[in-house]
């Protein structure tokens, strides 16, 4: 379960309860816990690298479970169907940019990066890379926080907030589209996904990315994390030829190694991006800087997907943070709307609507292993008997076999 107090915490996760206890253990140690298996341990560890593109020891497990908590849960945020992969746009989601800048017209500056931001006189000024300078009585940076370190701020950022945009990295991730002359794999009744817990294969998860219509056949699929770092120092070519075997295993398909063309982007190489898909948290960082995430500096607001409390992570989590710091400009800045406004939330969608997920009794009310065995009274007998045999064993009582 990710409720763990979380509830009532959903926008300061550092309120929760044991929060300085789970801030302090990453998801690897949470793992070793209470984890009785290596197939659950191996499952683990690829959710957390398909979910937040880090690893398990790289990240808090307060963040991490907080994280799952505020994408409805972890049925929500891995499924397809009715889950957070569920939906696509048709013609590709960077209309939904192009639109707006349309709209907007001049109003909107391309490869202009910000370098400087002056909040000392009685404007805001905002100067970028191309020594063009921009006037305003407020800013919403929606950048990654560690690209914050980009800019040079004048004043100096507070303390909390200076050193939390040290201490937030980038998650690590090449999406990889492999596309084929025919849908294959649908011939043979499969439906594209593939989850893949094998170390040495280079993709952790992929979807059937094919047109609605059945045109353009495609598998896209994420190298993760640590094989993400691995795998970049390769050529194209030879990522390309590792993917294709993979799913040639797979599927059990030759087809599969004959593709008629491939994209990737690798996103640890954009500068203004450092990474993808999201900031994560360390150790020890939610509870010490989670804060000052969102606090406003003076005339400057916070937005971002990092900002989210609901989604956070997603495109969905970004339109959420650019709202709410619309709101908060308009609200204690300008007056124009109540302070009580600022956290207003979205109608729930008509058309794709969040359904409830059915599960069976016993998947709501089966005990964990552990659980089981204290229920039972006979972990202490357990513990006892493992240590006693553990003895024998060395003294050589008990065969090495």
């Amino acid at each position: 379960s990710t409720d763990l107090g979380f509830q009532r915490q959903i926008e300061a996760p550092w309120r929760a309860p044991h929060a300085e206890e789970w801030d302090h253990m990453t998801m690897q140690q949470l793992f070793e816990k209470i984890c009785w298996t290596s197939t659950v341990r191996n499952f683990g560890k690829l959710f957390v690298n398909v979910n937040v593109t880090s690893e398990p020891h790289e990240v808090s497990a307060l963040w991490f479970l907080w994280y799952v908590k505020q994408c409805g849960g972890t049925m929500r945020i891995f499924s397809t169907s009715n889950g957070g992969q569920e939906r696509k746009f048709v013609g590709g989601s960077g209309q939904i940019s192009e639109c707006m800048a349309k709209e907007l017209g001049d109003g909107v500056k391309l490869q202009s990066p910000v370098y400087r931001i002056d909040q000392t006189g009685d404007m805001v000024v905002v100067e970028t890379l191309d020594k063009q300078t921009y006037m305003a009585k407020y800013v919403i940076v929606a950048t990654p926080p560690g690209l914050n370190l980009k800019m040079h701020f004048n004043p100096e950022l507070p303390p909390l907030r200076n050193q939390l945009i040290h201490r937030v990295p980038m998650g690590s991730v090449i999406k990889c589209m492999v596309y084929y002359k025919e849908n294959f794999w649908r011939k043979k009744g499969y439906c594209g996904s593939m989850v893949i817990e094998e170390e040495g294969a280079p993709i952790g998860l992929t979807l059937d990315d094919t047109k609605p219509d059945g045109s353009v056949p495609a598998i896209m699929g994420f190298i993760l994390a640590r094989k993400c770092r691995k795998l970049s120092g390769l050529s194209k070519k030879e990522r390309l030829k590792m993917i294709c075997e993979i799913y040639s295993r797979v599927l059990g398909s030759d087809e599969a190694l004959h593709p008629v063309h491939y994209e990737e982007k690798n996103w640890c190489e954009e500068e203004y991006s450092g990474g993808c898909y999201t900031a994560y948290f360390p150790p020890g960082i939610l509870t010490q800087y989670g804060r000052v995430l969102r606090e406003p500096v003076g005339r400057l607001y916070f937005a971002g997907t990092e900002t989210a409390t609901e989604w956070s992570g997603y495109m969905e989590g970004a339109v959420q943070a650019g709202e709410r710091a619309a709101r908060e400009v308009r609200a204690p800045a300008m007056g124009k709307i109540h302070q009580s406004q600022i956290w207003q939330t979205e109608p729930q969608s008509v058309e794709v609507p969040a359904l409830p997920f059915v599960t069976t009794f016993w998947e709501r009310n089966l005990p964990s292993v552990g659980g089981f065995l204290k229920f039972m009274g006979v972990s202490t007998f357990l513990s006892a008997a493992a240590a006693a045999g553990l003895l024998a064993y060395k003294k050589g009582l008990l065969p090495r076999c």
